[in-house]
């Protein structure tokens, strides 16, 4: 049987506050490392590089990124985004320093011969996010900080679980501030895989020239 072969890509400008947050869980497995066979990278703002390594012949990645959705900072969540169908790649390439997760996705969709590995989103709600054009802004936020090491225990779960079954159901929903991630259960929609699994409604994306959370494909999300 071919082993099963993960991804685990850090996203994020180390320059704008709580976008540093993929980055730095990345930083942080150096502590606690993932089992040899999950490739651990930081991918930063290198757009380019995910959607070519995403069609390396992953089953599954997890993206860890900041992930604006109307929670308390600090919060986690698991979420699975729609990956984009588009017929071309015009409009949809990401910059060669830049990184839109959704058109990582196009991209990669686009340039594949076939599906994509399943892509996960281990995404953490940030308190202080500028805008590209903003002055530089290093270092996280409190509560963004304190959630890296309860990321980096999430992930331990999350990559076990698709080591175990690339396919295998996740539970899809936010952690509290202070607990860790509720226990694995089956979606309660498996069609609607956009989303976090909270009831309340969530703010539209950002939009600061900058880049949009893959999370946002859905009018919920």
């Amino acid at each position: 049987m071919t082993p099963t072969r993960l991804l685990v890509a850090g996203i994020g400008n180390i320059f704008l506050a709580d976008d540093a947050f993929g980055p730095e869980v990345v930083k942080a497995l150096g502590g606690r490392p993932l089992p040899g066979e999950v490739h651990v990278r930081d991918f930063g703002i290198r757009g380019l590089d995910l959607a070519y390594r995403l069609l390396d012949g992953y089953d599954a990645a997890v993206l860890v990124d900041a992930a604006p959705r109307g929670h308390r900072p600090g919060t986690l969540c698991l979420i699975e985004p729609e990956i984009p169908h588009v017929t071309d790649s015009a409009g949809h390439a990401p910059e060669a320093h830049g990184m839109d997760p959704v058109k990582v996705l196009a991209l990669a969709a686009h340039l594949g011969d076939g599906a994509l590995p399943r892509i996960v989103v281990l995404g953490c709600e940030p308190q202080t996010l500028p805008s590209c054009d903003a002055d530089v802004a290093v270092g996280l936020s409190a509560p963004v900080g304190e959630a890296v090491q309860r990321a980096v225990t999430l992930l331990h779960t999350v990559v076990r679980a698709l080591l175990l079954d690339p396919a295998a159901p996740l539970s899809f929903g936010h952690t509290d501030e202070f607990g860790a991630a509720p226990p694995a259960r089956p979606p309660a929609d498996p069609a609607g895989a956009d989303e976090d699994r909270r009831t309340e409604p969530t703010p539209p994306p950002r939009d600061d020239g900058c880049r949009a959370h893959p999370s946002a494909s859905k009018e919920h999300a």
